[in-house]
């Protein structure tokens, strides 16, 4: 066999790996058995390349995993759905409103409503949404 062929196959081995176990690690050795693929149409140097597919593994573990995890972590916006659009808002209150119960509404649907201090705010009221953790809207008084 070719040695750029080994390469590759090593490469297509931790692609098929990747997906059966996504953890961003096998993705990275994957990526540097490629490269390593190339490079070795060039080099016919057995340690030579190894030692590039170490490199290469060791790089892209360092450098290029950080990247990816961060590119794909998940933010509020992909959890729930919500973009910031409802933060500012003033809206009314349709059940009083303490740490732990309360609504109000927005664009006639009903959301789940807290507020962050001790007070209490009566049905009827316009409070501004001030931030919200997931399907929850925290408000102030207006």
């Amino acid at each position: 066999m070719v040695l750029w062929q080994i390469f590759s196959i090593i490469g297509v081995i931790c692609v098929i790996l990747e997906m059966i176990v996504p953890s961003m690690f096998f993705l990275n050795l994957a990526i540097a058995g490629f490269i390593t693929a190339i490079i070795s149409l060039f080099v016919n140097n057995v340690d030579m390349l190894i030692i590039d597919f170490i490199v290469l593994s060791l790089v892209a573990i360092f450098v290029l995993r950080p990247l990816l995890l961060r590119l794909i972590k998940p933010t509020k916006e992909r959890e729930t759905g919500i973009k910031g659009d409802y933060i500012g808002k003033v809206v009314k209150v349709i059940a009083p409103i303490t740490k732990s119960s309360g609504a109000i509404t927005i664009y006639d649907e009903r959301w789940e409503a807290r507020v962050e201090n001790d007070d209490e705010i009566p049905a009827g009221s316009e409070v501004k949404i001030i931030k919200n953790d997931s399907l929850v809207m925290f408000v102030e008084r207006v």
